[in-house]
């Protein structure tokens, strides 16, 4: 039993990496890079196990990529993480607004969302698209399932063809310490 779910598990996220496009990966990579280097800032959100991820991403990007000798000090600021002002929007505005009245703040047009969300359908989620973009920044959404309307509104799409959430969330975990070592490798290495 163990290893037969287990199997499965691996089967999934096997598939899950193998759809995955290069050229979309490498192009939030480069993103990513870029905002860096220009000193912008990278916001990411998520709703439960993404909202984790959307954490862990503002930890390795900011701990895991700076480099003092070159200047380089990524500003990732996880739209999940102010408990007392989310719960302060969805009480007195609208739960679906939580990530995008915090955009509405403190982004600027020349910086990125990052939105993960496994089903890409979550309606916090799209709002944060939908003004992120009529703001003029740039949205990279982690994907799964079918993509949903988060895979269709984005301009980079990290789409990962998986039907669950265990699976996709993995993949979802991965993509990001992945472009994080992409971005302290092209630090290191200026090879982006």
């Amino acid at each position: 039993m163990i290893s037969e779910l287990f199997n499965k598990h691996v089967e999934a996220i096997n598939k899950g990496f193998a759809s995955l496009n290069q050229d979309e990966l490498s192009g939030a990579a480069i993103a990513l890079h870029q905002a860096f280097c220009f000193g912008d800032t990278v916001f990411v959100c998520g709703n439960g196990a993404s909202a984790s991820i959307a954490q862990h991403m503002a930890c390795d990007f900011t701990k895991g990529t700076r480099n003092d000798e070159k200047r380089y000090f990524p500003k990732v600021v996880s739209l999940s993480a102010n408990i007392p002002l989310m719960t302060a929007i969805a009480n007195d505005i609208d739960y679906n607004e939580v990530y995008s009245y915090q955009l509405e703040s403190m982004a600027k047009s020349s910086d990125t969302l990052v939105v993960i969300s496994s089903s890409g359908n979550s309606p916090n989620i799209i709002r944060a698209i939908e003004v992120a973009q009529d703001m003029g920044l740039l949205v990279i959404a982690l994907t799964g399932f079918d993509g949903g309307k988060a895979r269709e509104l984005a301009d980079i799409k990290l789409h990962v063809n998986v039907p669950e959430y265990e699976a996709t969330e993995d993949c979802h975990q991965a993509i990001m310490q992945l472009l994080a070592k992409i971005c302290r490798t092209a630090v290191l290495s200026e090879v982006l």
